[in-house]
């Protein structure tokens, strides 16, 4: 058989009746198909409405395609970060289908946020299920973007009356000293990635949400002697909580509320670098009917590819020093 005809047979057609949609489908100079054809090791041509796809993974590259059609056909906008993620998607097919239906969130004036990674499909499950969720893991996976995109769900839903995000209110590593200005001022450093987080997923509602007292922005020390009630609550940077502190915001929970608590046990900022109040909730807690905890890795960063491998290395390097401990032990 001549390798004309052999990759002939081992070609994988498809076929996308709308042409206007096929176009935003391969991108501009056809840069989606390139990228697909660097990431899976396949080759991809198009021809009139027809793609044809060669190579081991063809299947797979078929199925982030499918995807990434139905995308835009729903009118959404498809980019490297999006290919990227069906692409995490296709490659752990059966995670995903376990973990959720459909890893999508509507959250405000027809704004969709997607899963990205088969972890963030069920973290976004655990949330729709659970009264308690603790998303667990490196910078960069989503914990906290995620949490906020749910929260404005509801909050859009009506299934919740507020949505209050807070943290504590700890310096990394640093001593700022005094901070002039009146308390939200002193504060509001602190409280930055929360509102950067919601402005993107809400826009420019927040603030008239935030005025109205339907969105809180607050540091942690604020939560005490609260009970918060119809409301979906962030804590955000947990590992930064001392044990007594996350008991005292883990028992704000009122009737018909939801709580997410995310953190990076790698970046505390506590003395000793030990997350001693988020250790301590996951270890009492893991088993209690109502909670339940999402744990995410390396491989579901999804800022640029550099801080995976930056938080790969990191850990590398963290596990290398940890066995060289237990050797001189």
């Amino acid at each position: 058989m001549s390798t004309t005809k052999k990759r002939a047979k081992e070609a994988l057609t498809l076929e996308f009746p709308d042409n206007s949609v096929l176009s935003g489908l391969s991108g501009p100079h056809q840069k989606h198909f390139v990228r697909l054809e660097q990431k899976l090791g396949v080759r991809v041509a198009m021809r009139g409405n027809l793609v044809a796809i060669e190579g081991p993974a063809r299947e797979q590259a078929a199925t982030v395609l499918r995807a990434l059609y139905a995308r835009l056909e729903a009118g959404e906008t498809v980019g490297a970060a999006e290919l990227d993620s069906e692409i995490r998607f296709a490659g752990e097919a059966d995670q995903v289908e376990a973990a959720v239906g459909s890893p999508a969130v509507r959250t405000w004036t027809g704004r969709t946020t997607r899963a990205r990674s088969p972890a963030q499909a069920a973290y976004i499950d655990l949330m729709r299920t659970h009264p308690l969720v603790f998303g667990v893991g490196p910078a960069g996976t989503g914990k906290t973007y995620l949490a906020a995109a749910f929260g404005a769900h509801l909050l859009h839903e009506r299934r919740v009356d507020r949505l209050i995000l807070s943290r504590p209110a700890l310096e990394a590593g640093e001593r700022l000293g005094f901070l002039p200005g009146d308390l939200k001022e002193k504060i509001d450093p602190y409280l930055r990635p929360l509102y950067d987080a919601l402005f993107d997923v809400i826009g420019d509602a927040a603030l008239k949400l935030m005025e109205q007292g339907t969105i809180e922005v607050a540091p942690l020390a604020f939560m005490r002697g609260r009970t918060l009630a119809r409301a979906f609550v962030i804590l955000d940077e947990a590992q930064n909580c001392t044990a007594p502190q996350m008991k005292m915001f883990l028992t704000r929970l009122g009737e018909e509320s939801r709580m997410v608590v995310t953190g990076d046990p790698s970046q505390s900022d506590l003395p000793g670098g030990r997350p001693e109040g988020l250790g301590q909730a996951l270890a009492i807690l893991k088993d209690i009917e109502g909670a339940a905890i999402a744990r995410f890795s390396e491989k579901d960063v999804v800022r640029h590819a550099l801080v995976t491998r930056i938080v790969a290395a990191y850990n590398a390097a963290e596990e290398r020093a940890g066995r060289a401990r237990k050797d001189e032990a």
